[in-house]
């Protein structure tokens, strides 16, 4: 029972602000660990997404290609009808557009568009152009594009996985650096037992809650139950549940014992009450 009890009061859930509130008193290490199973479980998701939503697509497109076509130089030379769509689903659309004109925008999510100089990258919020790079020979044709794509897809996922790993690593510590100067700030105010490297690991831990939402989020948006918009206010209430610990979690540390000495100037004892009497050491006898 008393192991149970040691195990509940140990830093091994960073869900609650309770839990979040321990990692202050956990070591670095726990702290990473815990960090590492979180992150892993968002790359998975992430790498899911791309796999069941994007990836389709891009097959699909790949063999509507024509036979001859390449970048070079930082340009297209396309000898096949334009503007063409070559593959379209419900997240992601992929055409051939010299001269951007605009002709092919439909639904999807995000819209990939190969111009004469440029690539077009659409979504929701605008587009962005991309010019092709001037010293890189991509040959985009059925040919060519084919085999590059049966080669490298598992290579793409396996970068998309660890990138969304590692980078989650990074940006949560930057953060817990961020944060934890303010989450100090609050446990002192409130006369919590909380140092700089105990915010630091507290805040570190409370970025979990925050990840865990957005990924339940961006899985629900690859079934299919999400839309753009939604999926943008989760990513923002992402960061508001980080916050929301960042300030709750420092309160929830114990409270910083208050002094007790007595008045030194005082004639009594050292807790502060009347002093005792004492016997004259100068008188001989019983007192």
């Amino acid at each position: 029972m008393a192991r149970m009890d040691r195990l509940f009061q140990s830093a091994w859930q960073p869900l609650t602000p309770r839990g979040v509130a321990r990692f202050a008193d956990a070591s670095a290490g726990r702290l990473w660990l815990v960090q590492f199973v979180f992150a892993l479980l968002a790359a998975g998701v992430m790498t899911w997404f791309v796999r069941t939503a994007w990836f389709p697509t891009v097959r699909a497109a790949i063999e509507r290609l024509p036979a001859a076509g390449e970048i070079r130089a930082g340009q297209l030379y396309w000898e096949s009808d334009t503007p063409q769509r070559l593959a379209e689903g419900h997240f992601l659309s992929i055409a051939v557009d010299l001269t951007h004109s605009g002709e092919l925008r439909g639904p999807a999510h995000v819209q990939v568009e190969f111009g004469r100089g440029s690539l077009d990258l659409c979504t929701l919020f605008g587009c962005v152009s991309l010019p092709y790079p001037v010293d890189v020979v991509f040959g985009l044709n059925r040919t060519e594009a084919g085999p590059w794509w049966g080669a490298w897809w598992p290579a793409i996922l396996a970068a998309v996985f660890s990138g969304t790993a590692v980078g989650l690593m990074i940006a949560w510590a930057a953060l817990a650096t961020v944060y934890c100067v303010p989450a100090w700030l609050i446990g002192f105010a409130a006369n919590r037992s909380l140092t700089l490297r105990g915010a630091w690991r507290l805040c570190g831990a409370a970025q979990m809650p925050g990840a865990l939402s957005f990924s339940l989020a961006l899985a629900v948006y690859a079934l299919g139950f999400l839309d753009p918009v939604r999926l943008g206010v989760a990513f923002a209430a992402h960061w508001v549940v980080g916050w929301v610990y960042v300030g709750a979690s420092p309160l929830l540390r114990n409270r910083v014992p208050e002094a007790t000495t007595g008045n030194p100037f005082a004639g009594g004892d050292a807790s502060g009450g009347p002093a005792r009497a004492a016997g004259n050491p100068f008188r001989s006898g019983r007192s």
